[in-house]
Order: structure tokens, then sequence, then C-alpha cells
């Protein structure tokens, strides 16, 4: 019974959810039927729609081109009105601009440049569409006038506010190169700063209208004068200055400078000024008898102008690098960047040139001097190729781009002077050399020789100038090493060129020292010049040059000093010759002596007695003129006499040789002391 029961429950189950299936079914099938109705619903709307959209466009399409036509039409004829509007006013162009040309652009170059880009229109009008209109010929003659106007407005701005620049100035921008700690560099301006604008818009429209270059020449010409101007306004400044205590500031400019660091003063050739005065005093008046005894002060006047000439020349160099630099600076806003070397070229020719034609005279007044055989003068050039070799690569820097010959002129001017010092240098070793022996030019004192002095005096200077005298010394020389130029190779052929002075020296002077007939004065003569010279190159650096090339030339010199003392001292001999036992027989006190033997101690203390007296007497005005080594020589001499003397005096006192002794033993030991003391002294 039980599986019956499940089985109609089964079926039951069965036909609940199959009939459940088929309302399904019935509610899709009369919801498709829906949808197909409402789709053929919305097909008609759309097709309805569709049909009505073509029968506006049928009837708008045809409205809107008829509209568009006639826009069009009214666009064209609005177009042709404001053509021949524009087309008109070309022709009414020169009446316009008449009024403003003719009254130029002064005051108001805006507006003329606007009226002559009008005037310049008009003609590229005429020009491609009526050029046989008599019109073109009038705004062309219009334009060339506003253009020439436009030029001289250029040259009337630059020549009016254009200015040599103050010296004060100038030596504010060379002095700020030496400043410690410079707060704000030093600027130039040239011009007013709106007309500097105004010269700027002039020029950048020439550039591109007017089709020429005259304005440029304009520029360099005007320019170059100022530049010239400025660098002979600051040599005039140093000629006024030269009567003043050399202060080179204003004490305006100074006052306003107070916190800035204190100017390290130029360094000025005094000391190479007053070497050249010593040099021409000694070849005028000599020595006097004692070295360094002539007067200086006659040419102290001319002297200080001299000096204010070669600072002037050097601070001017340095002005014109500073201002050329400005210049350009200032060229490169006005003149087109294809221009601008070549315009810096001309424009800095005429200053440029006045200052190398300055630095050739300056080399001429020098070679004149040489074949005066007055080479104090190569002593000028010193401070001069000094200062140009500093300057020259600032120099080479601000000439880069110039022409070969304007950047060459510089250097020309170097090797002309580094030729002719060479040659000073060489020709004054000769006439050391060759200087002539004359008696009357011989000190009759046996003092310093002016030749010693102006020698060492000159080498002296050199000291300053090393690189520049080495390199005028290089300059000469063909070797290998030279053209691997180094700055020892500079300083050891100034070595040799000063051992070589010194070398001539001492050959002259040994000729000069047979001039005299005693040679106990010949040796003083030679002992004072051997000494000068040992003090005065151990006061300089002088001797440390020298070891460069010989180790041993102060031992050297030592060695003759000390041999000039020796042969001094040998002229002492015919004095001391007659108080040695030489050729005596041994006497006993209280012995009775023969006349012969009591003639021969006689004449041995008569003798020594005049000896004594004439070497005294002549060698008293004789000189040596260094303390040390003079009171050294009386002491030498006091000891070897006095000793000999007192052993003499010894041998004889006790003696009886004659009946005056007081004739004969005139001079007490004590007494040929003091009068060796005297020796040497025309004061005593």
């Amino acid at each position: 019974m039980i599986p019956t029961q499940d089985a109609s429950a089964r079926k039951r189950e069965i036909d609940e959810k199959l009939k459940q299936e088929q309302d399904t079914l019935s509610f899709i099938r009369e919801n498709l039927e829906k949808s197909d109705q409402l789709t053929k619903g919305m097909v008609s709307i759309l097709s309805s729609f569709e049909s009505r959209l073509m029968q506006l466009e049928n009837s708008i399409i045809p409205v809107h081109k008829q509209t568009e036509n006639l826009q069009r039409l009214q666009d064209n004829v609005d177009k042709t009105l404001s053509c021949m509007d524009h087309v008109i006013s070309y022709y009414h162009v020169a009446k316009d601009t008449d009024k403003i040309i003719k009254e130029g652009p002064s005051g108001r170059l805006d507006e003329y440049l606007a009226c002559i880009a009008k005037i310049q229109k008009a003609v590229e009008y005429f020009q491609d569409n009526n050029p046989d209109s008599p019109e073109l010929n009038t705004v062309k003659v219009r334009f060339e006038k506003g253009k020439e106007l436009l030029e001289a407005e250029f040259h009337s701005l630059l020549t009016r506010y254009s200015k040599p620049v103050p010296p004060i100035l100038i030596l504010d921008m060379i002095g700020a190169d030496d400043e410690l700690d410079t707060q704000e560099e030093v600027t130039l301006d040239h011009l007013p700063e709106t007309v500097l604008q105004d010269i700027i818009c002039i020029s950048s429209w020439l550039v591109e209208y007017g089709r020429n270059q005259d304005f440029m020449n304009v520029y360099f010409q005007i320019r170059s004068s100022q530049l010239d101007r400025s660098v002979k306004s600051l040599k005039e400044h140093f000629r006024k200055s030269s009567s003043s205590s050399g202060v080179l500031y204003s004490p305006a400019v100074q006052n306003k400078r107070k916190d800035t660091p204190t100017k390290k003063p130029p360094k000025r050739p005094g000391t190479i000024r007053k070497a050249q005065n010593l040099l021409k005093q000694y070849s005028q008046h000599g020595l006097d008898g004692k070295k360094g005894g002539s007067n200086l002060t006659p040419m102290e006047g001319k002297d200080d102008v001299l000096d204010i000439e070669i600072d002037s020349y050097i601070h001017c160099i340095s002005a014109f690098v500073k201002l050329a630099q400005s210049e350009y600076q200032l060229l490169t806003y006005i003149i087109p960047e294809h221009h601008q070397k070549k315009t810096f070229d001309s424009l800095i020719q005429e200053a440029l040139d006045n200052l190398m034609l300055e630095g050739d005279n300056i080399v001429s007044a020098a070679r004149r001097a040489i074949m005066r055989h007055d080479y104090s003068a190569v002593l000028t050039i010193f401070p001069i190729l000094k200062h140009l070799k500093q300057t020259k690569p600032e120099f080479d820097q601000v000439l880069q781009g110039t022409a070969a010959s304007t950047k060459n002129k510089l250097p020309s001017l170097i090797t002309s002077m580094e030729t002719i010092g060479a040659k000073a240098l060489e020709e004054f070793a000769d006439s050391i050399k060759n200087d002539p022996d004359k008696e009357y030019n011989m000190p009759k004192d046996g003092t310093v020789h002016e030749l010693t002095s102006n020698a060492i005096l000159f080498l002296q200077q050199l000291l300053d100038f090393q690189e520049t005298a080495g390199a005028m010394l290089a300059s000469q020389e063909t070797s290998s090493s030279a053209s691997s130029y180094s700055s020892e190779f500079s300083r050891r052929l100034l070595s040799t060129y000063i051992c070589k002075v010194l070398g001539n020296l001492q050959l002259n002077l040994l000729s000069k020292s047979k001039v005299y007939e005693d040679t106990a004065l010949s040796a003083i003569f030679l002992h004072n010049n051997y000494n000068y010279t040992l003090k005065s190159l151990e006061k300089s650096e002088l001797i440390q040059l020298v070891s460069v090339t010989q180790r041993k030339a102060e031992t050297q010199y030592r060695e003759l000093i000390e041999q000039q003392i020796q042969s001094y001292q040998r002229s002492w001999l015919k004095v001391t010759e007659y108080i040695t036992d030489r050729n005596m027989p041994a006497f006993q006190p209280g012995a009775k002596l023969k006349d012969k033997e009591r003639q021969m101690i006689k004449d041995k203390f008569k003798g020594f007695n005049d000896g004594l007296e004439e070497l005294c007497k002549i060698q008293k005005v004789w000189a040596i003129p260094d303390k040390d080594q003079r009171d050294a020589i009386r002491q030498a001499q006091k000891r070897m006499i006095t000793q000999a003397y007192r052993a003499f005096l010894q041998r004889y006192t006790n003696i009886s040789f004659t009946k005056n002794p007081e004739k004969y033993h005139k001079y007490r030991p004590e007494q040929v002391e003091a009068m060796i003391e005297r020796l040497f002294d025309t004061s005593a």
C-alpha cells in the first residue's frame, strides 16, 4: 500500500509543476505579442518622422543657400570698401606724415618711427601694384628724407651725450683691481639710459630698413674720439698732478669711499729715476774723493716730471684696456652682432695708435740715449715693459676678433722694448769692460771708483724687474732652451749677465789700478772697490741672484779683499825691515861699539822714523769708506808694527850708540799706534 500512495503523490506533484510551466509559457506568449505590437507602432512613428524631415529639408536648404550667398556678397562689399580705404590711405600718406617728418624725431621718436613705417608700407604698395605711379616717387623721397633725419638724430644724440670719462673715474676703475675687498664694481655709464634706448631703437631701425652702414661709421668715429680724449685727459691729469703731493684721487671721491679698503698705491718708478739721477750725477761730477758725495737737488724737479711721464703711460695703458672693455659692452647694444668686431676694431684704432706711438717714442729715446752711451735710459723701459707684459693677457682678451694688425701692435711694442733693452744691457756690460783708464778720472785717495758705483747701482735696479730683464735677455737667445722659455731659464740668464758685468768690472778695476804708481794705493783702491761690491751684493738680493750661476762668488770676493789687504801690508815692509835683526851682529849691553856699529843702529832708527813719517803722511789722505774694514786694517798694522818696534826698542835701549838718544828714539810705541790710528782719516 505504501508504494501506491507514494506514486500518487509523485504524480500530483508533477502535474502541479506542469501546470505552472504552462501558465508561465502562456504569460510569455502574451508579452511577446504585446512587444510585437509596440515595435510595429514605433516603426510606423519613425517612418512618419523621417518623411516629415525630408519634406522640411527640401523646403529649407534652398533658403539657406540663398541667405549664404547674400552674406558672402555683403562680406565682399565690406572688404572691397576696406581695401579701397586702405589703398586711398597710401595716396594720403605723404600728406599725413609731412609735418612730423619735417619736424624730425627729436623728442618724439616712437611717433616718428610709426610715420616712417606708414611711408615704408606705401612704398611697398606702389612698388608692387603701381610702379609707374608718381606717388611712388613722392613716398620714396619722403622715406629717404625720414631716414636721413633718423641718421642725423643718431649722430646728434651720440655727439651731444658722448663725453670723455673723467680721469678720477678712470683711476677708480684701474684701482678697483688692486683693492682687497671691493664691495661693488666701478661701472661707466657712457650715455643716459633714455638716450641709450633711443640710440638702440634708431640703430635697430637703420639695420632693418636703412640698408646702409653709414651709422656704424658715425658711431665708431664719435666713440673713437671720446675714447682717445679720455686717455689723453688722464695723461693731462698726471701732468697737472706733477706739482702736487701726488694724490691722484679727488677729496670728493675719497670721502665717498670711506668704507672701501685703502688702495695699493701704484708702484712708481721713483727708485729707477733716482738711480738714473745718481748715474748721471756721478758721470758729471765724480765722487769728490768720497762715495755718494754729489748733490742731487738740482735734478729733483726734472725727475718728478719724468716719474709722472712713466707713471702716466703705465696708467694710460691700463685705462685703455678698461675703457675698451666698456666701449665694447656699449657697442654690443647698438651695432649688429656680425659688425661688432669690425666696428670695435675701427673704434679703438686712434687711441691704440697714439699709445703705441708714445711707446715707440720711448723706444726711440732709449735708442738715442744708448747711442750717446747713456745706458741709464734702459731703466725707464723696465717698469713700462713689466706693466705691458702683465697687461698683455687682458689686452689680448679685449682685442679678440679684431684684425691681426691690431692684435700685433702690443706684441710688436713689447718686442721692440725687449730688443732695445737687451741691447742696452749688453752695451752697458761692454762699457764697463772698456771704460778707459784715465788718470784724471781716478780717485786720488783710492776710494770707490764711480764706475763701480754706477755698475752696482745699475744692477740693483734689475732686482725689481728680474723677470722683465730676464725676458729681455731671453729674447735675444736663439738656443733651444730659449724657445722653451721659463722663469728659471730667465733667472739663470739674468744671473749670467750680472756675473758678466761683475767680471768685466773686476777686469777693468785691475787695469785701472795700474794707473797708480804706488802699489799700496793700488791695493787700497782694489780693496775698496771689491769690498763695496761685496757689501752691495750682500745688502740687496743680488748675491742670491749671482749664486744661481756662481755659488762661490761671496767667498771669491772675500779672498780678493784679503789679497789686497796683504798687498797693502807689504808696503810697510820697508819700514819694518829697519827694525829687524837682519844683517845685524849681536850686541852686549854696556859693550863699547865701534863707529860702524853705532852708525848701523843710528841708520835703523832713522830709517824707521823717516819711513813711518812718510807712510803716515802719504796714507793719511787715503780713504777706506768702510769703517769696519778701516778699523780692522789699522788694528792689524798697529799689532804688526808696534810688536816689532817694541822688540827693537828692547834690544837697543841699554846699548849706548849715541850721545843724543832722543834724536833717534823719537817715538814711543804708544805714539806709533796713535800715528797709525790716524791713517785713512783726513780730518785727524
